[in-house]
């Protein structure tokens, strides 16, 4: 293309003259121009293009390598022939016409690729898009080339569109009128090209395609791409986490891969929901060796032959065996050498522990003790407690135990030894136990979907959101400190029922029905972020809060551990409860009020439960 741009140009300047002899075939003047040319397209990367995938991008580095080119060869005939018998108006014209020359075969082989595909398809799925942005725009192109699907139009509310065209498919309508839209262009499928909409606004989106009673689908968010959690390219359905429509807070990364780098942590509960996203979060911003305690044997072969693969370069221990166990955390920590504990290690169901008082505190409270007494002893720097919002004004054997447990480790905590961190927050979605997996049972099995009462509501966040959070809270420098993750709005359980119902396409209280149960024993309508008698105060991170509470003399907190071991020894139920509220001030003023259901005693029927 370049030699028949050179000697075409020359042929029409000359009037079709080819006498000189700058004009014959092969000559000095032509080599100079080929290899000019020739170099300056190697170098700017036209030679690794392919053809079949060539666009905008490819047409302007044409335009570079022609430029370029053309500056090259005026300056290798300049020193061969001071660009004697050379036309100006040849030079002029020579980047626009290589342009054309060589961006046309590309773009015909691309057109003819493209054209080949869409024969290919037919039969295909057809699909409407919902958003004519960016998103909406490569989600085009990733769908013409899959072949599986058959794009027909976008919907955008947006009013400078209407009409508009996007790579050659028009913009249809508004979203509002996607059900008369889809059954006028015999659609499939609905494709939702919004990453960034807030939550009610793509349950508004959501409540248009549930009218069409087509099936939806939506593109990945960016960070779940960054993450691994989703492909580029791949629809997926909508998420009950999505409805939700928490925006996450930006993470510090470089503090907290200069707080993690190089260094070894131990994870206590490392099979959990939260402690093994702690352990895949902590490899994945460079730590060197991870031990991993687990007292399920099979949670732990699965969190570690997960790390080994997807973190080869990371040294992973585990150790099976009880937390609480003095022996086993200090044969943990030798193993390791930990630089940090996360202690993600507890008895966390709200109605099943008010029952089971004793193993409550055993493992909430002094298994946390026993964490952390052996962390200072084996100079960790930084201990974290996994704490939880049910701490904070406790109603319930959950909450006091790690109320009691925060305070344990802040008579721990001083200025020349291991940091004692806390960090508290509310219900993770999709966590071992909690409300979104029981839901999704009960509708796969076809209702009732059990809600306490229609008035309560949770705090949610997503299990990776809560981790990140978390290890950003442990690379502050505060000593001793509690800290408290910004976890957005309340949620309706009720509304959370009827969204998971309809992600699974079926109806709310016609196809599956919605039954109230009411309050089961230790819980409340709605949960409490922040007590009225802590003081909070913003961090660096907009995501996290620092609490500022009532310490209780280390010596208090001593006495009421004293007390708890030997109601744990001997299973004295009584004693347990009334040294838990001797030991919490909260619990005990919110059973004198009423607001806590009686824990279950039965065994000792002939004591009476001392209330102070």
């Amino acid at each position: 293309m370049v030699w028949v741009c050179w000697q075409g140009l020359h042929y029409l300047r000359f009037s079709m003259q080819a006498s000189s002899q700058g004009l014959a075939p092969l000559s000095g003047t032509v080599a100079i121009v080929l290899v000019a040319q020739g170099l300056v397209s190697w170098r700017v990367g036209l030679y690794r293009g392919l053809w079949r995938f060539a666009s905008v991008p490819d047409l302007l580095n044409i335009v570079k390598a022609s430029l370029l080119g053309l500056l090259a060869l005026v300056v290798g005939l300049f020193f061969y022939s001071r660009l004697e018998q050379v036309s100006r108006a040849a030079l002029l014209l020579y980047p626009f016409v290589l342009t054309c020359l060589m961006g046309m075969p590309r773009l015909l082989v691309r057109a003819w690729k493209d054209q080949r595909r869409r024969q290919a398809a037919e039969g295909a799925e057809r699909v409407l898009i919902l958003g004519a942005g960016h998103s909406g725009e490569a989600l085009l192109r990733d769908l013409r080339r899959s072949g599986r699907y058959a794009p027909i139009g976008f919907l955008d509310d947006a009013a400078a569109l209407r009409g508009a065209r996007l790579l050659g498919l028009p913009v249809l309508g508004t979203i509002e009128h996607v059900a008369r839209i889809a059954r006028e262009t015999d659609a499939q499928l609905l494709v939702i090209a919004m990453p960034s909409l807030d939550g009610p606004s793509l349950r508004r989106v959501i409540g248009h395609c549930e009218d069409s009673g087509l099936p939806f689908r939506t593109v990945p968010k960016l960070a779940d791409i960054l993450e691994g959690r989703q492909q580029a390219g791949q629809l997926k359905e909508v998420a009950i986490e999505d409805l939700l429509g928490r925006q996450p807070h930006a993470t510090d990364w470089n503090a907290v891969r200069r707080w993690l780098a190089a260094r070894s942590v131990l994870v206590t509960g490392a099979g959990g929901s939260i402690g093994s996203e702690l352990c895949r979060q902590c490899a994945r911003h460079g730590v060197r060796r991870l031990v991993l305690i687990e007292l399920d044997e099979l949670a732990l072969v699965t969190i570690e032959a997960r790390l080994r693969a997807d973190f080869p370069g990371i040294h992973c221990i585990p150790v099976l065996g009880d937390c609480g166990d003095p022996a086993v955390i200090a044969h943990a920590l030798r193993l390791g050498g930990a630089d940090a504990v996360f202690h993600a290690a507890a008895y966390k169901q709200v109605p099943l522990l008010q029952g089971q008082l004793r193993e409550a505190v055993r493992n909430n409270v002094l298994a946390t003790d026993i964490v952390a007494r052996a962390s200072r002893a084996a100079g960790v720097g930084t201990f974290v407690l996994i704490s939880t919002d049910k701490a904070v004004d406790p109603v319930n054997v959950l909450g006091a135990t790690k109320r009691l447990s925060e305070l344990a480790c802040q008579a721990l905590a001083d200025s020349q030894s291991t940091r004692m961190v806390t960090v508290r927050f509310g219900n993770v979605l999709d966590s071992a136990g909690s409300v979104v997996p029981l839901f999704r049972e009960q509708i796969r099995r076809g209702g009732p979907v059990t809600v306490t009462d229609p008035e309560v509501t949770r705090y949610f966040m997503t299990i990776p959101e809560a981790c990140l959070l978390i290890l950003q809270a442990a690379s502050m420098g505060e000593q001793q400190a509690i800290y408290t993750l910004d976890m957005g709005e309340p949620v309706s359980i009720e509304l959370l029922a009827e969204h998971m119902i309809r992600l699974a396409g079926k109806r709310p209280r016609t196809e599956v029905a919605i039954e109230y149960i009411g309050l089961r024993p230790g819980e409340r309508l709605h949960e409490t972020l922040f007590h009225p008698d802590e003081r909070y105060s913003r961090t660096q991170h907009p995501g996290i809060l620092q609490a500022m509470p009532h310490v209780a003399a280390a010596e208090q907190v001593e006495l009421a551990l004293q007390r708890l071991r030997a109601g744990v020894r001997d299973y004295d139920l009584t004693a347990l409860e009334c040294a838990l509220r001797d030991a919490v001030s909260q619990f005990a003023a919110a059973a004198e009020e009423g607001k806590v259901q009686p824990v279950n005693v039965v065994a000792f029927p002939g004591k009476q439960t001392r209330f102070h």
